[in-house]
């Protein structure tokens, strides 16, 4: 798109190069003009997006023009989005600043792009933590937590004119909560556009509203969908049900489960039906291309889209998320099988929702579904544009479906009936019923609770504002949304981290308030960006000058510090954890010890943790000068270590843990890690062998799913340029492995090595799989290496036995040849493996292509 430039006037307006006048274009000279604002809006909505306004919509508008704040609770599909760009269209023309809030960072990015397209990306940037791109924009994109805190910064100084939270009903969620609430409290100057199709009773909200910002609080609902639901309760089969709704054109089905484990078995045992047609299945391949699915679960996912079927839940890469939305946006997924990650603001067009239960485990135990969840969930049934008419339909539990099916095979033959033994429900079951499915229709969204919260980043956020931190702390504290007896804990929480912040010296009381009113201020620089990105990170600074740079282990040892202070990816551990414990379990019965002295010995059986006693120390002495780490919680773990010191790839690591339904969750921390590396390690502090183990993560994470990492750097790249970035897209895979040289000599490197730890084991069986395909298979390997052994007792591992001086690699132009020498126990060093790395064949792959050639002793080479 094209930025309009100064050149570029009211009655000579702009066009795109697809020939699309941006709205920016449109707006009235005259910003105290309602009427010439609306006209313009409907006039664009009109003939660039062929959208003609709702009534809740144009009411919306109206009250935003105006100057009123504005609740929004209308269903899903009703246009909240439109109303949200005449929100911000307003505060443009009125010369204010606007932010857009959502509540996770794949929707900020999707409404950043989304903006461009009709503001021009002159107009709008975005803030997440990891990226800041044109942040001095008149619309911002981003998190509830970055707006929180630069009202928490600067209050009713801040420069924020219009704020629009989507998704507000994350009010009430109880760890983020906070970040809704802060907003209300500390930016009375804004005007708010609150949305969310499941707010509930919202009188206290409109009340509290207007008494903040004294503005006028507009409460716009509806129950009229602009495609109305039609629901049933069904006792067939799921499978016959799925296949009832294709036959009867019901189709797109979401069939939502609450496991992703279910939602990935259902889709695969709808192999068995005739999903789509033909054409379809050729206009899907059409549409996937080139696309790179990796081993495992792209190999499954690959089958299954080309049969007209998705998979959607959290734990898929992105680029496998955005694949299936992709063709869902398209039409041509006729199923897709997932959990209720589909039901957070992603745009898919889906006729009917199919809920395969009513109850779902919520990370403490299974519940029925609250009216919020189901509304949220069923409103994606039946698109504006796509549908008239959306289905909701609610599976019986098996033992009712069975009940039914014993019933109706009985007929009306009454003694039949009598002798039927109807099946019960599994011990422990939380059922549901059609009458629990019909009060679920009719109910309102339970009422938004409030979960204030105060913290040591919060305190040093006001302090560092200007004015009197503590009027503006009083007012923080005791005109919240929370209960009084609740308020009362929280001022004396605020008074103890106070307290803690003039013991360390990070807070002092002056005698006099200063030029800026301040009675108390921070002392020294301390580094405010803590709150938006990683609290942790200086005291990782801080940590890594105790490392010794000499050592053989300083490059993981300083990726374990970075690893410390990263939120815990909790599958993984779990399965490191069990697989440790089944090790540790196996070693014990080979010793033979005893069942309950086993039991209680795996009490302290545990995932890795790194340098956990060293981090702990240095961090108790590290919060008495940066007290504000008390709300930070460091968690010493070993997943990109544990990667990299077992020489595995991507998909090995995954299968290893069997961790296929959580590699998006895997790749997600690995991206995490290599940023903070990246941000927080200093230059200084870098090594060669740091500077190697860097690059490989980057390339690791890149060849998996660029779009982590070339989205990221590309927004951080162009953050201020004034140019327009490009939009995420279908992922045809990244570039080239072997193109960044570095990263690949270590890929090589390790590919190499980890054939030396499994020979060190003697997994010749391993060996076998990695390397049939060259004619080494587990027998070619098990004779090559047992003059080896007959000669030496076994094969080192340590941090010498993967050196550089232990490998060699001869760059050729289309192969690399490659000589891996075995650290025996004598200290020979006089047998290696050499192999022939296909470059071709690698860039093809995403991570190197290794041909063995031999295992042999050095003079037999």
């Amino acid at each position: 798109m094209a930025v309009p430039g100064p050149a570029h006037r009211r009655g000579c307006p702009a066009r795109d190069d697809r020939g699309i006048m941006t709205l920016t274009d449109r707006l009235p000279p005259t910003p105290d003009d309602p009427d010439a604002l609306v006209e313009a809006f409907t006039d664009w909505a009109f003939e660039e997006q062929g959208l003609s306004l709702y009534p809740a919509q144009e009411e919306a508008l109206l009250e935003l023009v105006t100057g009123s704040n504005v609740i929004l609770s209308t269903p899903t599909g009703s246009g909240k989005s439109l109303v949200a760009v005449g929100a911000h269209a307003a505060a443009l023309a009125r010369g204010q600043r606007t932010f857009y809030t959502a509540p996770i960072k794949a929707l900020v990015s999707e409404k950043f792009f989304a903006l461009i397209d009709v503001f021009g990306a002159d107009k709008v940037g975005m803030l997440t933590g990891d990226a800041a791109v044109n942040e001095k924009a008149p619309i911002i994109c981003c998190t509830a937590e970055i707006l929180a805190n630069i009202a928490l910064r600067s209050g009713r100084d801040a420069d924020v004119g219009s704020v629009v939270m989507d998704e507000f009903h994350f009010y009430a969620d109880p760890d983020r909560g906070w970040a809704w609430q802060v907003p209300l409290i500390e930016l009375p100057q804004a005007q708010f556009l609150l949305m969310s199709a499941t707010l509930g009773d919202v009188s206290f909200f409109e009340e509290d509203l207007t008494r903040r910002t004294g503005r006028p609080t507009a409460v716009i609902t509806s129950v009229e969908r602009p495609v109305p639901l039609h629901y049933r309760y069904v006792f067939t089969p799921l499978h016959e049900t799925i296949s009832e709704l294709l036959q009867t054109h019901e189709a797109p089905v979401y069939a939502v489960h609450f496991t992703q484990q279910s939602a990935v078995e259902r889709a695969q045992s709808l192999m068995s039906v005739n999903v789509t047609s033909k054409e379809d299945k050729q206009a899907i391949a059409d549409v996937i291309g080139n696309f790179r699915f990796t081993s495992g679960f792209g190999k499954t996912l690959s089958r299954l889209v080309r049969h007209g079927i998705g998979v959607h839940h959290a734990g898929m890469l992105p680029r496998y998320r955005r694949l299936v939305e992709t063709l869902a946006q398209a039409g041509l997924l006729r199923v897709i099988a997932g959990t209720d990650t589909l039901g957070v603001g992603i745009n898919v067009p889906i006729r009917t929702v199919l809920f395969t239960g009513l109850a779902k485990y919520d990370g403490q135990r299974t519940r029925p579904l609250k009216a919020r969840e189901f509304h949220q969930i069923a409103g994606r049934a039946g698109r504006a544009g796509y549908d008239t008419v959306g289905t909701v339909v609610a599976e019986a539990p098996d033992h009712e479906v069975e009940n039914a099916r014993l019933l109706a095979r009985a007929g009306d033959d009454l003694k039949k009936r009598k002798r039927i033994v109807r099946k019960q429900p599994p011990e422990g079951f939380v059922g549901w019923s059609e009458t629990s499915f019909e009060k679920l229709q009719n109910a309102q969204p339970e009422p938004l609770t409030s979960h204030f919260k105060v913290t040591h980043a919060m305190l040093l956020n006001v302090i560092s504002r200007p004015g009197d931190a503590f009027a503006a702390m009083r007012h923080l504290l005791e005109d919240n949304h929370e209960p009084r007896p609740r308020q009362r804990r929280h001022i004396l929480r605020a008074i103890a981290i106070y307290r803690a912040l003039r013991a360390s010296g990070v807070v002092e009381e002056l005698p006099e308030p200063d030029a800026e009113g301040r009675r108390v201020r921070l002392v020294g620089d301390l580094q405010l960006d803590f709150a938006l990105n990683q609290p942790l990170s200086p005291f990782a600074l801080a940590a890594i000058e105790l490392l010794d740079r000499e050592a053989p282990s300083y490059p993981m040892d300083v990726l374990s510090v970075i690893e410390a202070t990263l939120d815990d990816p909790r599958a993984v551990l779990y399965a490191q954890q069990n697989k440790a414990r089944g090790e540790a379990v196996a070693a014990m019965k080979a010793d033979g010890i005893e069942y309950e002295e086993r039991m209680a010995l795996l009490e302290d059986v545990t995932y890795p943790k790194p340098l956990d006693e060293l981090l702990h120390a240095a961090l108790e002495t590290y919060r008495r000068g940066a007290p504000w780490v008390e709300d930070a919680r460091l968690s010493p773990k070993s997943v990109a270590r544990d990667m990299f010191e077992r020489s595995m790839t991507f998909v090995e690591y995954v299968s290893h843990y069997q961790l296929a339904r959580s590699e998006g969750l895997v790749l997600r921390y690995l991206a995490d890690a290599y940023r903070a590396l990246r941000q927080t390690v200093p230059d200084e502090a870098k090594t060669e062998e740091l500077t190697d183990v860097e690059e490989w993560l980057g390339e690791l994470v890149r060849q998996v799913d660029s779009s982590l990492l070339d989205e990221w750097e590309a927004l951080a790249a162009g953050a201020g340029t004034g140019e327009e970035p490009a939009p995420p897209s279908l992922d045809q895979g990244p570039a080239g492995v072997t193109r960044n040289v570095r990263a690949f000599r270590v890929l090589v490197r390790n590919a190499l090595f980890r054939r030396v730890e499994l020979a060190a084991l003697r997994r010749f069986d391993l060996l076998g799989e990695l390397d049939a395909e060259s004619g080494w298979t587990a027998e070619a390997w098990r004779a090559a290496l047992e003059p080896y052994f007959a000669e030496h007792t076994d094969i080192g591992t340590g941090p010498d036995a993967r050196g550089p001086a232990m490998i060699t690699v001869t760059e050729e132009p289309e192969r690399w040849l490659v000589r891996q020498v075995l650290d025996d126990p004598a200290g020979d060093r006089d047998w290696a493996i050499t192999a022939e790395v296909d470059l071709a064949a690698s860039d093809e792959e995403g991570s190197p292509v290794v041909w063995i050639t031999a295992v042999e002793p050095l003079g037999g080479l």
